[in-house]
C-alpha cells in the first residue's frame, strides 16, 4: 500500500440540527467546527439536516402512498383492464 494518499479515519460527532441529536462514530469526512463530547475530548463536528431521530421512515411519521388503489381506479375510468 502506498503511503500518505488515504485520508486520515478519526472520530467525528454528527449532529442532527433540527433535533439537536448528535452521536459519535469514525469517518474521513472533514469538518471546521468541532465539539466537547461527554468523555471530555474534543471532537470534528458534522452538522446534518436529517439522522435516524428526524427522518420520517423512523419517527413513524412517514406517508404512504397508495400507488396500487390509483392505478385500479384509472384502468376502471377508462375502461382498460
Amino acid at each position: 500500500m502506498k503511503k500518505d494518499i488515504h485520508p486520515q479515519y478519526r472520530d467525528v460527532v454528527f449532529q442532527d440540527i433540527s433535533t439537536d441529536f448528535a452521536f459519535l462514530t469514525r469517518s474521513t469526512i472533514t469538518a471546521k467546527d468541532t465539539i466537547k463530547w461527554t468523555d471530555g475530548k474534543e471532537y470534528p463536528l458534522v452538522k446534518v439536516e436529517v439522522s435516524s431521530q428526524s427522518h420520517p421512515f423512523y419517527t413513524g411519521k412517514q406517508k404512504i402512498v397508495d400507488t396500487a388503489g390509483r392505478v385500479d381506479r384509472f384502468r376502471r375510468k377508462y375502461g382498460l383492464s
